[in-house]
């Protein structure tokens, strides 16, 4: 046949081939039949637009830029959200070959076109879908920097938590933010696939100079029987995490009980990066609990608190003796004997204090970087109390 007779022919039965091509959509493809029926039509669509796309490009074979138009134009937008591209590729396959059994072996020139078209429109597809999933990374990167930035001013409103389910938030209980320099060149990906090796997830928002990244743990804190999971501490995650920032300080806020409360960690992680040039060995992550006395000095109201309720507060409640213990512990140097001979007590007496101050608050005297902490919630804590409750020094014998 001549070419003009072949696309008579192919405009006669194309309507033929739209049947067969949804019929043996329905036996073969079973995600097909399952679909409602709204989309199965608009799938029919797609394989009806198909055949006559092919049917024009077979007699201008220059339309080839136009064949994504011509075929996927046809079908609603949600669709590319219901039909994956493997799916689509099935699609493709079964209609060309109900074409090519309806064609047979008849017309070598247009089975060659039919092997060059299904070639041409499964490009397409993949164009498609890959510019769909461009924008919605392009959406879903804008809408986890607004998350980001709604955590760091604390500033939440009936809508986060949905934006952080369309995110895919994996994350289960508590949560830290990690706050250091943003390197030149940010590999996001990297980032978080790291976070995932560490059965973390994590949202990442660039602020400036600043990279902050919020982290949650990926798995449950029990197990299926209800037993405590062994789960890896933040300041371990966060070091695994270290080396995606750039130079300069990595502070880490302190565990929160969810997502909803990571304003709070967001806070110290900030106010201790603002302050961590002042320790000047302070570790590659540094935990923004260890920069209190700093934070402290800088105004932050955040750290005053905790020093006070953390330390300040439990040892008075528990024995002005631990309280005034400690005082002359650290006035006399960290010295045991001196502090003995202020307390008229043995230095075992003092020892055993220091012991029992450690086993309550968490914090040991002895260390010098401790002391420091420990010295700033005296400091603070006095400040704070009315006149009539501030400790006295004991006499001098």
């Amino acid at each position: 046949m001549t070419k003009e007779q072949t696309l008579g022919w192919l405009r006669r039965v194309s309507g033929e081939l739209a049947t067969e091509t949804l019929k043996r959509l329905d036996e073969t493809l079973p995600w097909y039949s399952s679909m409602p029926p709204g989309r199965r039509s608009a799938v029919g669509l797609v394989a009806q637009a198909g055949i006559t796309s092919f049917i024009s490009w077979f007699d201008d074979p220059t339309s080839t830029p136009w064949i994504a138009a011509d075929v996927f134009g046809a079908a609603p937008r949600e669709l590319l959200r219901s039909v994956s591209l493997q799916q689509t590729l099935q699609l493709i396959r079964i209609t060309v070959e109900v074409v090519e059994a309806k064609v047979g072996t008849s017309d070598d020139r247009l089975r060659e076109a039919i092997l060059l078209y299904s070639r041409e429109i499964a490009f397409a597809a993949a164009d498609v879908y890959a510019r769909a999933a461009e924008q919605r990374g392009l959406w879903d990167a804008r809408l986890e920097a607004l998350v980001v930035d709604s955590i760091l001013s604390g500033e939440y409103d009936s809508e986060l938590p949905s934006r952080i389910a369309a995110l895919g938030w994996n994350g289960h209980g508590e949560v830290a933010v990690l706050v250091g320099t943003a390197p030149r060149t940010l590999d996001v990906d990297l980032l978080r696939r790291t976070a995932r090796h560490l059965d973390a997830d994590v949202l990442i928002g660039v602020q400036g100079s600043r990279l902050v990244v919020v982290i949650g743990r990926a798995r449950p804190a029990t197990d299926e029987a209800g037993e405590p999971a062994e789960l890896m501490p933040f300041i371990e995650i966060a070091a695994q995490l270290e080396p995606n920032f750039g130079p300069g300080h990595l502070v880490l806020g302190h565990a929160v009980p969810d997502l909803v409360d990571a304003s709070k960690s967001a806070k110290a992680a900030l106010a201790g990066f603002a302050v961590a040039r002042a320790w000047r060995n302070a570790p590659r992550p540094a935990l923004a609990d260890d920069l209190l006395p700093e934070r402290a000095f800088a105004g932050d109201a955040l750290a005053r608190g905790t020093l006070i309720n953390r330390i300040y507060k439990p040892l008075q409640a528990h024995s002005t003796e631990l309280l005034t213990t400690l005082w002359c512990y650290l006035d006399t140097g960290r010295s045991l004997e001196g502090t003995a001979r202020e307390l008229f007590v043995h230095p075992n007496t003092v020892r055993y204090r220091l012991k029992r101050i450690s086993e309550l608050i968490g914090w040991d005297a002895t260390g010098a970087r401790e002391a420091l902490i420990l010295q700033a919630a005296l400091i603070v804590g006095a400040i704070a109390e009315p006149d009539a409750n501030r400790p006295k020094r004991p006499p001098r014998g």
